[in-house]
């Protein structure tokens, strides 16, 4: 079921106002900073947020135009929603919380049974099916909710932070199963990963609108605003070129290879720079002395942040870290290459 959607809305004094399309079948995933509204736009097309302008279209059929005064009600939408809150039934078993929705549609109750027991199984809960939502671990509450939406077959599926409380490996097994159902889906994320593996395009929200939208590897390879460079794991800062030369609004000046002129955005990967204690005299064009805000071990490595004058995150390893003496409010020297930077008009 394909979705068409120009949405005007206002929840509790914050407007959004956002216009996407999503063929039948595909995946969308909405990224971006908390309180940019992502929550209240799949809220909208569920038909729990009103629009005050705008329409929502699913495979040709208006659900929502205040001008036309056509408003279909949420039970009346071919819609499931799952959030990570979930809102199981409490005195009822987990296996007639997946079949309440089946039920609910018309089918016998035999029938919603299995049909519960199937997708139970696909979401590795079938054991804990005869337990109360009480008795369930937050991942194990988490994948009975997914269960009970996809139980229902919507034509469209809103997922808000759905696998935000599982365990990594079963998390690669729910995307997997999202991945190969046939619903549209429209998926709310903070994780990169996920946005890459499932999605057909990308959507980034900020303060209420759609800044950035497009297959996630373009949306990767062409950030437009900071927020999302941090997301995909580049840096980006912005400032106006004369030439190779481009003056950062942050105060620094950068030494670009790409001679361009006026407004532009600068990106280069955290594992470009490099830091030391005392001023570099390398090829490198691009020096500058900063303060450590934050040093956060990751995995074999550790993501550094730098503040003013250029704040950006830096990639180096554990070994680096001592040797360097970093710590927050300790200061350090950056370098960074000119053919390491990428300028694009801003």
């Amino acid at each position: 079921m394909s979705i068409h959607a120009e949405i005007q809305a206002t929840v509790g004094g914050f407007a959004i106002r956002a216009a996407f399309d999503a063929p039948a079948g595909t995946c969308t995933a909405v990224v971006g900073p908390n309180g940019a509204g992502k929550t209240t736009l799949i809220h909208a097309l569920a038909g729990l947020v009103a629009l005050e302008r705008g329409k929502i279209v699913l495979a040709g059929q208006v659900v929502d135009d205040p001008a036309r005064r056509r408003r279909v009600p949420p039970e009346r939408r071919p819609i499931a929603l799952h959030s990570q809150h979930n809102l199981l039934f409490p005195h009822l078993s987990v296996a007639d919380n997946v079949a309440f929705g089946p039920r609910c549609s018309g089918l016998a109750a035999r029938a919603a049974r299995r049909r519960a027991e199937e997708w139970l199984e696909k979401v590795g809960l079938a054991e804990a099916a005869g337990l109360r939502p009480a008795q369930l671990s937050g991942g194990q509450a988490q994948r009975a909710g997914l269960a009970r939406a996809a139980a229902c077959q919507p034509e469209v599926l809103l997922l808000d932070e759905s696998l935000a409380a599982l365990d990594a490996e079963t998390r690669t097994d729910v995307r997997h199963l999202l991945a190969d159902l046939s619903a549209t889906r429209v998926l709310i994320t903070h994780d990169p990963v996920e946005a890459r593996l499932l999605a057909d395009q990308l959507l980034v929200m900020e303060t209420g609108e759609i800044v950035q939208a497009g297959a996630p590897e373009e949306v990767a390879a062409n950030p437009r605003t900071p927020w999302t460079a941090g997301l995909l794991g580049v840096n980006l800062l912005s400032g106006r070129a004369a030439g190779t030369e481009v003056a950062l609004d942050c105060g620094l000046a950068l030494t670009t290879a790409t001679p361009m002129t006026g407004p532009v955005l600068v990106a280069f990967s955290p594992a470009a720079v490099t830091l030391s204690t005392a001023e570099p005299h390398t090829s490198a064009r691009n020096t500058w002395e900063a303060e450590v805000g934050r040093v956060q071990p990751e995995g074999d490595r550790v993501k550094v942040f730098l503040g003013p004058p250029a704040p950006c995150r830096v990639w180096v390893t554990p070994q680096a870290v001592g040797e360097l003496g970093l710590e927050a409010g300790s200061r350090c020297w950056a370098s960074l290459k000119a053919t390491e930077l990428t300028v694009r008009q801003a």
